[in-house]
């Protein structure tokens, strides 16, 4: 039963994802991948506030395993990285890690304060 609570999870987040992507390629073009930094931001902050669900198969393993994509952003970086812009490579880069890390523990602050849990 676990493992069919993270397939529909994945498969849920996935699709999110994707139709997250095509949005952010309508509206802000391809020359950055805006979506798969806002997905990977989001997915840090989500996975943390998400870890102490009852449901935590599906929702954090599952969904938030579909959502984020680090074999993508490691394209996009190295697509970057080889087109006229490697600088634009290194931000995405600093900009994607910091972002991961600081959406985490903003989360992790919200919940201590509010539930006093760790």
């Amino acid at each position: 039963m676990m493992y069919l609570a993270v397939g529909v999870g994945s498969g849920l987040g996935a699709g999110l994802r994707y139709w997250m992507s095509m949005t952010a390629i309508e509206f802000f073009g391809s020359g950055f991948p805006w979506a798969t930094l806002g997905v990977n931001v989001l997915g840090s902050a989500l996975i943390v506030w998400l870890s102490r669900v009852r449901w935590q198969a599906f929702w954090a393993s599952g969904f938030c395993g579909g959502f984020t994509t680090f074999s993508l952003f490691s394209l996009e970086v190295w697509v970057l990285w080889q087109g006229e812009l490697p600088w634009l490579a290194v931000v995405y880069l600093g900009v994607s890690v910091m972002g991961w890390i600081m959406a985490a523990g903003w989360v992790q602050y919200l919940m201590v304060k509010k539930n006093g849990c760790r």
